[in-house]
């Protein structure tokens, strides 16, 4: 049978997957990535580490552990911070999803013998397209718009076909250790973080003017680099809430409205660093999004141009992740410029 390294977080949906596979009579493998954790948070490594342990022995699976400290810090938190330096908003889970897991670790898993990867992601694959998962609120296709035709030959989602409360009746079924661990949350391998806080510890504060879209100053932020577009803003005195709706970094200033869009919104973005799935440009009505679990919106695409049905606030270093007509299949995307 094909051997399957199955990377175990230490969660239920990749310790489902892992007996899944087992079942089906795979070679199974657990492997646990280790990725960089700061000293000034409180991150949950270790615990992670021995739930992935846990499960691997109560499967009687080997197990393993791949050190992508370095690669991690590099290639997702120096990239996360120079982004927002940049005065851009990046997705960093979506690179930890193309430069860790199914970079990095998928590379040191074929050097040792995989046939293919697999993780608790929920999305599934069909004759070399990326579906979107059974359960709708779980899909993370989101997260892996960046995978390629060999990704995809070489990877397996075997919760993509479940709900989750379905996955979390088959870890009570098989006994696993970990069945009523809660899901995990936030940043890819550091869990919930306060993204300003963290920041901070990189990017040095620097007050500036808050103002509205006919320059009335109205208060003063730590440094525009932290905010994002259509992120809320509190303003001392004000009854009625304000959304980010400008800003320069170069000037530090940031322009406030007191609806999500103002007056920058627009159709039209231009798109960089793009993937499509299939290797082929998608054309014509398509739908996207620029978040996760954002309802689809309609948007046409015409090469690295995206035009919406709608007008859009959408900061720069966002993902826009395009669906078919149906919403049922992943096509790639690109990284709005």
């Amino acid at each position: 049978m094909k051997t399957v390294f199955v990377g175990l977080s230490g969660g239920v949906d990749s310790a489902v997957s892992a007996y899944l596979l087992k079942k089906e009579g795979y070679e199974i493998v657990g492997a646990f990535i280790r990725g960089w954790e700061p000293d000034f948070l409180p991150c949950t490594g270790v615990r992670d580490r021995l739930e992935a342990m846990r499960v691997a022995a109560h499967l009687g699976i080997p197990f393993v552990t791949y050190d992508l400290e370095e690669e991690y810090k590099r290639d997702v938190v120096d990239y996360f911070v120079n982004e927002y330096k940049a005065g851009r908003t990046p997705n960093p889970d979506v690179m930890c999803n193309r430069t860790i897991k199914f970079g990095a670790f998928a590379k040191r898993a074929r050097a040792d013998g995989a046939d293919f990867i697999a993780t608790g992601h929920y999305a599934s694959t069909t004759e070399g397209e990326l579906c979107v998962s059974k359960d709708k609120q779980k899909d993370q296709t989101y997260f892996l718009w960046t995978l390629t035709q060999e990704d995809l030959r070489q990877t397996l989602f075997p919760v993509g076909g479940f709900e989750k409360k379905q996955v979390r009746a088959l870890a009570h079924e098989a006994g696993l250790p970990n069945a009523t661990r809660k899901d995990s949350q936030g940043l890819c391998f550091l869990g919930h973080v306060d993204m300003h806080a963290f920041l901070k510890r990189y990017i040095p504060t620097k007050p500036g003017a808050i103002q509205d879209e006919s320059g009335k100053i109205l208060g003063e932020h730590d440094g525009a680099w932290f905010y994002t577009l259509g992120q809320h803003v509190t303003l001392g005195g004000a009854s009625a809430r304000h959304y980010v709706v400008k800003k320069d970094v170069d000037a530090n200033t940031l322009t406030v409205s007191d609806t999500p869009l103002g007056e920058a919104a627009s159709t039209i973005f231009e798109l960089t660093n793009s993937n499509w799935i299939s290797g082929n440009v998608p054309r014509g009505k398509m739908l996207g999004r620029f978040r996760y679990r954002q309802p689809l919106l309609g948007v046409t695409i015409d090469g690295e141009k995206a035009v919406f049905d709608e007008p859009q606030l959408i900061a720069s270093g966002q993902s826009l992740v395009v669906y078919d007509e149906k919403g049922s299949t992943c096509l790639g995307g690109g990284i709005i410029a």
